[in-house]
């Protein structure tokens, strides 16, 4: 894994707080980075290419992160995050207000993650949640490494700055919808749903 300093750490922090769009590695693929304000998730769509009709997921560092962008917090979902978190296991629940109108999409729910990653973390613990997404255009494959993410975006037209993680190729998220009861998958990924059935039923506990 590349290590990335302190001093790479801390300019990340200010581009975020600036508004900027960050690259970023995550447990896995390269991700896309912006702090949530209007400026920062306005910059986020624009440089992905992608529609607010299609609402980016929220990365946290904590359950307490989790919490603050929900309106409401279900069974389903706490008894997942407790078990799984952090890891590759997207929880959607209902939306704030505020997140809500950030993020894109109906506004109504809000995808949240606590990845296995260092690098997030410490973002997330200086900034808070942050509005993340796969680096690349919408559509095309997600970069798995720095070339590739460079190669995405083209010269001057890429992020502000790209956090240098090493290969970044992991299973995708798996991804559950914990607004319904009982919750439902939506995307097969990194968690298997066997083990989310076992835990949802309460077999093994939370």
């Amino acid at each position: 894994m590349q290590v990335i300093t302190a001093d790479e750490l801390a300019a990340a922090i200010a581009a975020l707080e600036s508004g900027l769009v960050v690259a970023v590695p995550t447990d896995t693929v390269y991700g896309l980075a912006a702090r949530l304000s209007t400026e920062g998730v306005a910059a986020l769509f624009s440089l992905k290419a992608r529609s607010t009709e299609r609402a980016v997921p929220v990365i946290v560092g904590s359950l307490e992160q989790a919490r603050a962008v929900a309106a409401d917090w279900p069974e389903s979902a706490d008894r997942l995050a407790r078990h799984f978190w952090p890891g590759a296991l997207t929880l959607v629940v209902p939306a704030s207000a505020v997140i809500g109108g950030l993020v894109g999409g109906p506004g109504d729910t809000v995808g949240v993650r606590w990845p296995r990653h260092g690098v997030l973390g410490a973002l997330c613990a200086a900034l808070g949640p942050l509005a993340v997404t796969s680096a690349n255009r919408h559509g095309a494959p997600p970069a798995t490494t720095i070339d590739e993410l460079v190669a995405a975006f083209g010269s001057g037209g890429g992020p502000a700055l790209a956090l240098d993680g090493g290969r970044c190729d992991g299973a995708p998220s798996t991804v559950v919808d914990c607004t319904v009861d009982p919750a439902r998958s939506l995307r097969d990924g990194g968690v298997p749903w066997s083990e989310i059935d076992v835990v949802l039923s309460g077999v093994a506990g939370a």
